[in-house]
């Protein structure tokens, strides 16, 4: 019910936008979250935005990346810029206290040169 997009290869600096498609049955009513795991390490929350709009980031992408949302397309956006090799993960989207069903297959995010 979640299908994340839009990962790639990019060099350190470079810029990525990520995107996740929800139903409108889980979209219309919840905030939305981004999440990432890097190889080896727990899967960690890197931004969210409320129904009404509001964002919070984690320290690591404040400034960097931007979390966003498209109502009538039921889409949350994932916008992010001067990517670090530390930024290497899959991404995923749910809920801001995930459900375990709602998990996909993710998106692969490589920063490097």
């Amino acid at each position: 019910q979640l299908v994340e997009s839009g990962g790639g290869l990019v060099q350190p600096g470079g810029s990525l936008r990520l995107s996740c498609a929800a139903s409108g049955s889980i979209f219309n009513i919840n905030a939305m979250g981004w999440y990432r795991q890097a190889p080896g390490k727990q899967r960690e929350l890197v931004a969210l935005i409320t129904t009404g709009g509001t964002t919070t980031y984690a320290d690591s992408v404040k400034g960097r990346f931007t979390i966003s949302r498209d109502n009538a397309k039921n889409t949350v956006y994932l916008q992010m810029n001067s990517l670090k090799p530390e930024d290497t993960a899959v991404y995923y989207c749910n809920l801001p206290r995930p459900v375990r069903s709602y998990w996909g297959q993710g998106t692969q995010v490589t920063v490097s040169s």
